[in-house]
């Protein structure tokens, strides 16, 4: 089956429908295109992600299932809960985005090889700067040694990556997060794909269908006005 390819010259361009995405590769749906402000937040409002490898073209993903997390549906472990009751990491948000996105890709590259490529980086860079891209940042003793970033729409946010140097340092960070995206009245975390580490968490599995109905609803609606104000 072939795959839609999208005009790099318009990024106001429609996804094709979510359910032509390919069962294998699970959720494959387009190719090409840009990494424009415009169309990136086109993308996620639809349920739909980039993920390619360098020397790739660009590839768009929707798969079915997907994982996400309910805020109120949040796990934390005996020992984490330990830890964070410590106060051994000091958790922030937005104070080192660029930081965290470099610490992400050197994370994966020394694991598999790196997707956050360098046109990634600033495309998501420029996300952050349009007030749409967000981090978590995970502190000990002043070093950074942990955390995440992602994307938030309307009452929706969308896990991008994660990376540590220290034990829980990222689970710390999602943890906090979490329990802040409560507050600021978030109603769903898209977590993309299954993984043990987020499953720990509380993220579970839905249908495509399902999630795309949430975002129908959750998206359009605003977040606390205190979000991302700060902490």
């Amino acid at each position: 089956m072939k795959i839609t390819l999208l005009d790099p010259r318009r990024p106001e361009q429609a996804f094709p429908p979510l359910h032509t995405a390919l069962a294998e590769p699970n959720g494959l749906l387009a190719a090409g295109g840009c990494l424009s402000v415009t169309r990136l937040l086109n993308a996620y409002r639809h349920g739909v992600f980039p993920w390619y490898n360098e020397n790739e073209p660009i590839l768009w993903w929707s798969p079915d299932p997907r994982l996400v997390l309910f805020p109120e549906r949040l796990q934390v472990s005996r020992s984490l809960k330990k830890t964070l009751r410590k106060d051994r990491f000091t958790v922030t948000f937005d104070t080192a985005f660029d930081k965290v996105i470099a610490a992400c890709a050197d994370a994966r590259q020394d694991r598999e090889g790196t997707w956050i490529t360098q046109d990634i980086r600033h495309a998501y860079q420029e996300l952050h700067l349009s007030g749409f891209a967000h981090s978590a940042e995970t502190w000990c003793d002043g070093e950074l040694v942990g955390g995440l970033y992602g994307v938030a729409i309307g009452r929706v946010f969308f896990g991008e990556s994660m990376f540590h140097t220290l034990t829980d340092a990222s689970k710390a960070a999602f943890a906090v997060l979490v329990q802040q995206l409560q507050d600021w009245n978030f109603a769903l975390i898209d977590c993309q794909v299954y993984t043990p580490h987020l499953a720990s968490l509380g993220a579970e599995l839905i249908g495509r269908d399902a999630f795309k109905r949430l975002l129908d609803r959750y998206c359009p609606e605003p977040a606390a006005a205190s979000a991302w104000q700060s902490r």
